[in-house]
């Protein structure tokens, strides 16, 4: 049974900072990419950021690049995504889903190369 489970999501004012981690059980986590996603009220799942499993290729949509940073330690299970100058907009659920190949290099950005997603954690940025 795949389990993932984010957190550190919470409150922050525009242009501050935030760290969701992503913990990882039931599959091994060294061999398969990550990614985050995340959805605002009334809109699509929108893709974020993923990481290959060894942790050296990163790919970022172009909303959040240059500001997140997406980050893996395979020793602990556990996916990481730094979000700074955060924006108002930037409010949304934060998912992290884990891809269903294992090996792979390209990752894909869409919701449906990721098999299993985690529960979800709020993030809400004031202006």
């Amino acid at each position: 049974q795949v389990q993932l489970v984010e957190s550190g999501g919470g409150l922050v004012q525009a242009g501050g900072s935030l760290r969701l981690s992503c913990a990882a059980s039931g599959r091994t986590f060294s061999r398969y990419g990550m990614g985050w996603f995340r959805q605002a009220p009334g809109q699509e799942r929108e893709f974020l950021a993923n990481i290959d499993y060894r942790g050296s290729s990163t790919n970022y949509a172009d909303s959040v690049r240059g500001r997140f940073t997406i980050s893996r330690d395979n020793a602990k299970n556990t996916v990481y995504l730094q979000m700074n100058s955060l924006k108002p907009e930037d409010t949304a659920v934060y998912y992290c889903a884990i891809d269903r190949l294992a090996f792979r290099l390209i990752l894909s950005t869409t919701a449906g190369a990721y098999d299993y997603w985690g529960q979800g954690t709020q993030v809400t940025v004031s202006s």
